[in-house]
């Protein structure tokens, strides 16, 4: 029986920046200043920053549509 291969549900910065075809320090820059959501997870030195797969696809949508005028 084969299995599906699995999928992430979120990423860490590095992956996700290399997924929008950024830098990890523009990532950054755009999470610091609110155009890019994340879910932080844990507290202290253990918290980690996700950048979950769907909130990105839907903002690169979001971004796609302001810049081209809506077209596709």
């Amino acid at each position: 029986m084969a299995t599906q291969p699995f999928e992430f549900l979120a990423l860490r910065p590095r992956e996700a920046a290399k997924a929008l075809g950024i830098s990890p320090r523009l990532l950054w820059q755009l999470t610091n200043d609110g155009h890019i959501p994340c879910v932080r997870i844990g507290t202290g030195k253990r918290k980690t920053v996700l950048y979950p797969v769907n909130v990105l696809e839907d903002w690169l949508e979001e971004q796609s549509k302001a810049t081209n005028g809506g077209a596709s």
